[in-house]
């Protein structure tokens, strides 16, 4: 399937890259830190959401704040050698002009800049959970990236993970890839589902961008 469009926005855990061992290891241990209990910590939804808004479905408010800055402390600490590049990322994002693309995070910008720098990615523009005031679900920060290209969000894709970033692009008027890297086929709904990156092709045009996409 082809797609034309001027800007790609892209998710980046389960999507460039993937820190599953690292966010293993350090939720888990918060979870052990804060006394949360397995089953309590299973019933939140994880994956694709900023760190603030799950530490709020777990804790009392006065103290988010601090088991925010802990969570992103241990993970930063547990970059190195817990963060792969996915098959496709780079080799895709070598062929996109800068102003063409942005990642979209639901990390902070502390996180996933150390994140994208481990694995040797350099986005010209970044939308971190630092830049908005609501996350994934909510089309927000999508279209916060699509203003900072100067781009209308009809003509912009988004790839993604997670349902709830899924979610956010169709929210925000834009067409989505899903990748079933992290979930089942079965729970992503967007235009083009593929395995990872390694199955879509893009080439520059003079107007933007034209993707191929297809397993």
């Amino acid at each position: 399937m082809k797609i034309d469009a001027e800007a790609l926005l892209f998710d980046n855990d389960g999507t460039l890259l993937s820190s599953m061992e690292s966010v293993i290891r350090c939720w888990t241990r918060w979870t052990q830190e804060y006394g949360i209990s397995a089953e309590e910590f299973a019933a939140v939804e994880l994956h694709g959401r900023p760190a603030a808004e799950i530490a709020a479905d777990l804790l009392p408010a006065d103290a988010v704040p601090g088991a925010v800055a802990r969570i992103e402390q241990l993970e930063v600490e547990d970059v190195a050698g817990g963060v792969v590049i996915l098959p496709g990322s780079a080799e895709l994002l070598a062929s996109l002009p800068a102003a063409r693309w942005a990642v979209v995070t639901s990390a902070s910008r502390r996180l996933a800049g150390a994140r994208l720098a481990e694995v040797g990615i350099h986005p010209e523009t970044l939308i971190a959970a630092d830049d908005i005031t609501r996350g994934k679900p909510d089309p927000e920060p999508f279209l916060l990236a699509a203003r900072r290209l100067g781009v209308d969000p009809a003509r912009c894709v988004v790839f993604e993970d997670a349902p709830a970033g899924l979610r956010a692009g169709r929210a925000a008027g834009m067409r989505t890839v899903a990748l079933a890297t992290t979930h089942d086929r079965s729970q992503l709904v967007a235009d083009i589902v593929v395995e990872n990156l390694s199955a879509v092709s893009v080439q520059a045009t003079d107007g933007g961008v034209e993707i191929v996409a297809g397993d």
